[in-house]
């Protein structure tokens, strides 16, 4: 069946009206008198009112789409994939949205492929810094610690204490430097998989943090690529630096499970909550890197409503079997 364009339904209702009043005017007993009489004038402010009003209900009724193309265009996120517009009859309209979900489904995989580029670039960056400072700084400040302690042993009692404190700022800064080459490079991920790098990680945040931290982790959950346990990893890394920062939370909670066919991160702190704040750059670091193994990111208060403090709570679904691009 052929439809019918917006444009010929409304000139057709036009068409209609029109006729309707011409065929009112032509047999029904009317007359305008001059001057205009009280009852000619009500019915002719009425044929307009029933136009006028029909007018509005079919565009109504064939703009209703443009509408909801218009809402969708202002609130889009790239970053929240699916949000598409139902495809109803035919026509222009139709058309029109279809096309509008064609160019969301594209600008969406561009997007995601631009992000994967930036994220796997900045992986490789972190990696080289992560070398350099293992193998550069680390290896210089390991020497000059031997050192201090060579010429500690070695010199009078008032300059040896002073020795010893320079030999152990040295050796805080050495410490500092390895844990932010575990932070830029996870090697437990690749030693011992992801349960021991998220529990190695909790460990070391609570230990520079000092807020409680428990965790919670299934004991065989399903296998995951390299890929998808980075960002598990990345997301948990994240989630537990906004706890310290920014939610003034006392308690943390870190847990990974099955869930199907996925595997769920979730990381929920008693923090102030969310609120209605716009997301900044580390939640859509965040979303990114759930799109780059076609995961779903969800970031809600972790307690009922109403109840203070609200806390937030990140959950991250990462399917085990995903499709292939």
């Amino acid at each position: 069946m052929t439809s019918v364009s917006l444009y010929w339904r409304i000139f057709g209702l036009n068409a209609v009206v029109l006729g309707l009043a011409t065929a009112l005017l032509l047999w029904a007993p009317v007359t305008v008198s001059v001057p205009v009489l009280l009852t000619e004038a009500v019915i002719l402010v009425g044929g307009l009112a029933v136009m006028l009003v029909a007018n509005a209900a079919l565009l109504r009724i064939g703009l209703a789409p443009l509408d909801r193309v218009t809402r969708l265009m202002t609130t889009v996120d790239l970053l929240r994939p699916g949000q598409r517009l139902p495809v109803r009859g035919g026509g222009e309209i139709a058309e029109l949205v279809s096309t509008f979900n064609a160019m969301l489904e594209r600008l969406e995989g561009e997007r995601a492929a631009s992000s994967a580029r930036a994220l796997l670039a900045q992986e490789s960056e972190r990696r080289r810094i992560a070398q350099e400072l293992h193998d550069e700084v680390g290896q210089s400040m390991t020497a000059v610690l031997l050192a201090l302690e060579r010429a500690a042993d070695e010199a009078p009692d008032p300059l040896r204490a002073d020795l010893r404190q320079v030999q152990e700022i040295t050796r805080e800064s050495l410490d500092e430097v390895r844990r932010l080459v575990r932070r830029l490079r996870p090697g437990v991920l690749d030693d011992l998989g992801l349960v021991s790098a998220v529990t190695s990680l909790a460990t070391e945040f609570a230990t520079h943090t000092g807020l409680r931290v428990r965790r919670s982790f299934d004991a065989d959950l399903p296998t995951l690529d390299r890929e998808a346990e980075l960002v598990i990893y990345r997301v948990a890394q994240e989630g537990l630096t906004n706890a310290a920062r920014h939610a003034e939370a006392q308690n943390v909670e870190v847990s990974l499970h099955a869930d199907g066919g996925n595997v769920v991160l979730e990381v929920s702190d008693d923090g102030r909550g969310v609120g209605a704040a716009q997301e900044g750059a580390g939640i859509r670091g965040m979303r990114e890197r759930a799109l780059l193994v076609g995961a779903t990111l969800d970031i809600v208060p972790a307690a009922p409503a109403g109840t203070t403090p609200a806390g937030t709570r990140i959950r991250l679904t990462v399917p085990v079997l995903r499709k292939q691009s």
